[in-house]
């Protein structure tokens, strides 16, 4: 059974944020509920000074803080599947955000609205598709939370195409975040198998985890600049 994960290189990120632009066209963004945000700092002493880039997105933690509190309260509207996918039930969730109180790294954003990107003009292409259409993933309220889900409905199709060993090889599998980084800072794929990409990488490169203190055993590795953390 594959265990999907994530490998972000810090070494090699610039910052560009083409990864941020397709995730929001992917995942039908909605204003102020980002699925994927660039961190940025400054490292060094003036005037020797440089910038440091990261991505942050949901972890796919294999122990959920946000499942577990989730469900201690009744509601159970989060879950993590078989592929280590961490999903979030729109139709379940009350808002009660408790799942953000929660998570170590910040994910889970609360919808405040459906408004579209530009009230008073034309809607967006994506935004003309209907909700019907879409996948329950993007079917989007006003009043829940979402966060990023690994583009599940690309890897939900893989599966149904019998191609889970294409997953972070071909684009139409592949999360769009990974697929559009123009210096190769992004990895996905199969962490138990380990012939793939993802899984040498983190071996070569000494990819770890971040806030591991928590318990929370996430699923999207980093290769942080050396000494600088």
């Amino acid at each position: 059974m594959a265990r999907y994960v994530r490998l972000i290189d810090m070494e090699r990120c610039m910052g560009c944020r083409s990864c941020v632009a397709a995730c929001q066209v992917e995942n039908y963004y909605t204003p102020g509920s980002a699925w994927n945000v660039m961190v940025e700092h400054e490292v060094g002493t003036y005037p020797n000074t440089r910038k440091v880039f990261a991505t942050m997105n949901c972890m796919h933690c294999e122990e959920p803080p946000c499942q577990k509190v989730c469900d201690a309260i009744g509601v159970k509207a989060i879950t993590k599947n078989r592929y280590g996918v961490v999903l979030i039930d729109y139709e379940k969730c009350i808002g009660c955000q408790y799942c953000a109180a929660v998570c170590p790294y910040g994910v889970p954003q609360f919808n405040k609205s459906v408004e579209p990107l530009y009230p008073g003009a034309a809607r967006v292409p994506y935004e003309q598709v209907a909700v019907a259409d879409r996948h329950p993933t993007h079917r989007k309220k006003a009043n829940v939370v979402e966060k990023c889900t690994f583009c599940w409905h690309k890897i939900e199709q893989a599966i149904a195409d019998g191609k889970e060993d294409r997953v972070g090889k071909d684009h139409q599998y592949t999360p769009s975040c990974d697929v559009v980084c123009p210096v190769n800072a992004r990895f996905f794929g199969d962490i138990d198998d380990p012939r793939s990409e993802v899984a040498r990488r983190i071996g070569a490169k000494k990819a770890t985890q971040i806030k591991k203190e928590f318990g929370t055993r996430p699923q999207v590795y980093y290769v942080l600049e050396g000494g600088d953390y």
